[in-house]
């Protein structure tokens, strides 16, 4: 059996956070990493609109590429309850990324289903076979998100 990864408190969760993003807010790419050269997920930014306030909103997401496409999970720490950033896109899927070389794309969002669905997971879950025991964990369901750049 997989062992679980290692989940910190909460409030060290949110802090690392909050520092994250004000290093990521120090230039384009700050920050940001591919996949393999920290971990075996990458990180980039994402910014969507706030869905009640319209204002831009921006956080750092781990991700894997899909071809031309990203994917992220909808993990929210692995607390319970969806991130805003997903309730944003929810309500406006439009959006952008800023990737570790620092080049910004427009991006359509849509959870993945069915068959996209297993494969993303299945690639997040052969990077890290433990995620599966902090999903089956959590009440919220975790979803594969795709950012589509916009053509």
């Amino acid at each position: 059996m997989p062992r679980t990864p290692f989940v910190p408190p909460r409030p060290i969760v949110t802090t690392a956070w909050k520092v994250h993003r004000a290093i990521a807010r120090r230039g384009p790419g700050r920050g940001l990493w591919e996949p393999g050269q920290r971990n075996a997920w990458g990180a980039l930014s994402l910014t969507t609109l706030g869905r009640r306030s319209g204002r831009e909103r921006t956080v750092i997401l781990g991700y894997l590429p899909d071809g031309v496409r990203w994917h992220t999970l909808v993990m929210n720490g692995w607390g319970e309850g969806h991130p805003d950033w997903w309730l944003n896109l929810r309500a406006r899927p439009q959006a952008t990324v800023t990737l570790p070389d620092g080049s910004t794309h427009a991006v359509l969002a849509h959870r993945a289903e069915g068959d996209e669905h297993q494969r993303l997971w299945g690639a997040w879950v052969a990077l890290e076979p433990g995620i599966v025991q902090l999903a089956a964990g959590r009440r919220t369901p975790t979803e594969v998100v795709v950012l589509a750049p916009v053509r």
